[in-house]
Parts: C-alpha cells; structure tokens; sequence
C-alpha cells in the first residue's frame, strides 16, 4: 500500500465522480470532491492536497482555468485533466495552462491509474510505493522497512516520512519550512526546530550502518540527502 495520500477530484458528472472517488478510497486515499471549478481552487487552497483529477468542462469556472490559477499561486501539486475532446489542440492548452498529463474519456480505470503512477513518480516520487536504494541504503513504503545490507534500522513513522522525501529528492537542499509542508503536512503547525529534533533522531537510527553520513546539513540553508 503506498503511502496515504490526498486527492481532490474536481468533477460535476456524479457518475464519474463516484467512480473516481470510489476507486481513490479503495486505495486508502483520503478524496475530496467538488463539483466546480470555484469550488475545487477553495478545496485546494484550505486542505494539503497530493494530487488533482481535474475535469475540462466545470461550472462557474474551467478546468483550464482552475490549473492556471493553481499554477500562477504557485504550487506544484501533481495534475491530470479529464476532457471528453481528444484533438491534439486540446492536449497542448491542457498541458500549456500547466497539467502534467491529459486523459482523455472514455478511459479505463487501469488507464488512469498508471498515469498517475507515472505523473507520481516524475513529480513526488514520496508518494508512491517504490522501493528506494541510495548508498546501499533501502527504504521501502510498502513494507514501511528500512534495511542496509543485511540490517534491519529502527525508524519511528516521522523519521520514516523524513527519510522517504529525502531519499526522493536526492542532492536538493530542503528548508525546514519546505520539510514541515511536506513531511508535516501543510496543515500542522509546529515550529521550525522540530525538523531539527526529528534530523537528530533519524541520524541516530542510521548510526549502525553508518549511513547518518548521508544526511548533510547545509548551513542557513536546511539539509539534504548525499546520493553518494
């Protein structure tokens, strides 16, 4: 099972919209739905959002427009239109106004389902259930293990989130604020030293491996995964 996730389904078709919501739940995703364009940018703007099943054809507001929005308040969260029209044209405003793929209907939940898997892996490869190995070190969502050679290591469930977006974001150097909006969530208010404790912890946890080297702290800046 990969790790829980938050998706918001912006869709007025009720039918689609229950199998798209349905087939989200089913997979231990938390959904959020709405009906119309305004309301979807209100959903996105209050709730820490993974991913967005955006339909074309929205009231009130466009699908279209709703992405530029998105995209021109910057944030980076994952997208993929829905749209009845399949001409090519369609596809390159779709992904122009900033999607990161388009589906077109009718398509079948298989179909979409490994679109997203794709879009995930490009944009926040944390939020799948693909094992990760940097430095002979190996994280994997799916058995919620983390392993070096033939050693178990010990991580409590934050330590573990920590590590996840580290080890997929290799080399970057992450600001605490930019780790507690993706580790804690947008919606958690801690305060910034928490990342700090919680580096501590995950550092002690590599320690019988020795791969706390590979958690780097970047002076005035944050920290940051060693690839090697």
């Amino acid at each position: 099972m990969h790790p829980k996730r938050t998706v918001l389904v912006i869709e007025d078709d009720e039918a689609m919209a229950v199998a798209l919501c349905d087939g989200f739940a089913s997979e231990g995703d938390h959904v959020l739905r709405a009906r119309d364009g305004a309301h979807g940018l209100d959903l996105a703007a209050n709730h820490a959002v993974d991913m967005v099943i955006l339909d074309v054809m929205l009231p009130r507001l466009s699908g279209l427009d709703v992405c530029r929005r998105l995209r021109r308040d910057g944030s980076n969260v994952p997208i993929i239109m829905l749209t009845a029209r399949g001409q090519e044209i369609d596809r390159v405003v779709g992904l122009r106004a900033g999607a990161d793929d388009y589906v077109t209907k009718p398509f079948s939940p298989r179909e979409l389902l490994a679109r997203i898997k794709a879009v995930l892996r490009r944009r926040a490869p944390e939020l799948t259930d693909d094992p990760i190995e940097i430095s002979g070190l190996r994280l994997d969502p799916a058995t919620h293990r983390v392993s070096a050679g033939g050693t178990q290591l010990d991580l409590g469930p934050t330590e573990f989130r920590l590590l996840h977006f580290l080890m997929a974001h290799p080399e970057r150097v992450h600001s605490r604020t930019h780790l507690l909006d993706q580790v804690w969530g947008d919606h958690v208010f801690v305060e910034e030293r928490t990342v700090d404790v919680h580096i501590r912890r995950l550092r002690k946890a590599l320690e019988p491996t020795g791969h706390d080297r590979l958690i780097e702290t970047v002076r005035g800046s944050g920290y940051r995964l060693a690839a090697n």
